[in-house]
């Protein structure tokens, strides 16, 4: 299994964007899935965004229209554009492969972000 470290996250206002990395130790280029999960505050985690090995993505309502998943295999990083951020958007952020029956990868430290009103 590949090791993933996020980064890129931060304080930002209501409104505001940020753009989450996601660095693989290896190719990401024959893994079913990559997604980026978030955990709110006192909340599970949760998957937002999900980005297939044939670029075809979706998302989770919450979130539609505002954030855009992508990959770029041949560096084998996964981003995620957030835009027009509002508070519940809160929570660390962590990026995970999402193997065969729904299995994922190890988890990583994960990324915070904080959207302030």
């Amino acid at each position: 299994q590949v090791q993933l470290v996020e980064s890129g996250g931060g304080w930002v206002q209501t409104g505001g964007s940020l753009r989450l990395s996601c660095a693989a130790s290896g190719s990401i280029s024959s893994i079913n899935a990559l997604g980026w999960f978030r955990q709110a505050p006192g909340k599970q985690r949760a998957l937002v965004a999900r980005i297939t090995s044939t670029g075809s993505t979706d998302y989770a309502d919450s979130v539609n229209g505002r954030f855009t998943i992508s990959r770029d295999n041949a560096k084998n990083t996964v981003h995620l554009q957030m835009n027009s951020l509002k508070p519940e958007d809160t929570g660390v952020y962590y990026c995970n492969a999402i193997y065969d029956y729904g299995r994922l990868g190890s988890w990583g430290q994960g990324t915070q972000v904080t959207v302030s009103s």
